[in-house]
């Protein structure tokens, strides 16, 4: 892209980044606008003087709010997935679609490894009952992950870099994923029937698609012939929550570690808009066997600048002018 061109090219930013991403992209010549505020009708309202927009979670970018948007040329989020925006209806605008996968897909795979590790240790339940002042050594007798199977569904960066973080580990890793030939020297790609037969650990990378919303539910759960841990830091709508609480009861899921829930709202900032708690939610918060964290898997100090540095090389080395 030409510097010279780029200074009538127009960007709002939705959402608070790294300063990174504004300042250098003002290096570059474009016109930043800032708006952390304004309500989803009033952006609708100037967006037709924008080419460009960056947002990461703060509204969903649907088709009313495209057809004001007569300028853009591309949306841009800082974040791996962009099921927050109909991404067929921008495609057949000729908008293009700007995602960051690789920006934090480490922190999601150190994130996998760490919530694997503490359920495997009881580290969460440890720590509560010595700082409660309570000492049981045998009841917190952990377990050894060598001599596992684990089973990734999903082989995209998130599930590539969760089975990096596994080399030095002695346990066999299996991946499945709709595309083919993804697996690696950390995977070995199976069909989903073996996956089901051969894992005792399940950790899920996938985005959120109309194939993935729901998927892990009672009669999926029940095809795999081990009982098996679970591991989310993908997206919540593929669990169902109340299927996963009989699960865990029944002994079938020996513990969970999960990092997003169903309940989430679609920006990923709330959880409830209630006070009023499902049963399956408060089963969850009670159980020793599962840990819980608020959507964090990616949200490192290194993966904000990361993923904003992802997202202005890709805008600066293409020419939407």
């Amino acid at each position: 892209m030409k510097k010279n061109n780029t200074s009538m090219f127009k960007i709002l930013h939705l959402d608070v980044n790294h300063p990174l991403l504004i300042n250098q992209l003002t290096n570059a010549g474009f016109t930043n606008d800032e708006d952390y505020t304004s309500s989803k009708e009033d952006v609708i309202k100037k967006i037709n003087l924008y080419d460009g927009i960056v947002i990461r979670s703060r509204f969903s970018i649907d088709q009313e709010f495209i057809k004001k948007a007569s300028r853009l040329k591309f949306i841009a989020r800082v974040g791996a997935g962009l099921e927050n925006i109909d991404c067929d209806f921008a495609s057949s605008k000729n908008i293009a679609l700007i995602a960051a996968p690789e920006g934090n897909r480490n922190a999601v795979g150190e994130h996998s490894l760490a919530m694997l590790l503490s359920l495997f240790n009881k580290l969460n339940k440890a720590d509560k009952e010595v700082k409660e002042g309570t000492w049981l050594r045998e009841e917190n007798r952990g377990l050894e992950l060598d001599g596992n199977t684990i089973g990734l569904i999903g082989y995209g960066n998130m599930g590539k870099s969760f089975a990096k973080k596994l080399r030095g580990f002695d346990v066999k890793v299996l991946c499945y994923d709709i595309k083919p030939n993804v697996g690696d020297e950390n995977a070995t790609q199976v069909s989903l029937k073996k996956l089901q037969e051969e894992a005792t650990i399940v950790s899920l990378h996938t985005p959120e698609t109309p194939l993935t919303k729901k998927m892990i539910h009672t009669e999926f759960i029940r095809k795999f012939k081990n009982n098996i841990w679970l591991v989310n830091t993908a997206r919540g709508s593929a669990v169902v929550t109340n299927d996963l609480v009989l699960a865990l009861k029944e002994g079938k899921i020996k513990g969970a570690g999960l990092d997003v829930l169903e309940y989430e709202n679609s920006s990923f900032e709330n959880l409830f808009t209630s006070n009023d708690l499902p049963h399956a939610f408060e089963y969850l918060i009670r159980s020793d066997n599962v840990i819980l964290t608020p959507h964090i898997a990616g949200w490192t100090i290194e993966s904000k600048e990361k993923l904003a540095q992802t997202i202005v090389d890709k805008i600066i080395k293409n020419n939407y002018m």
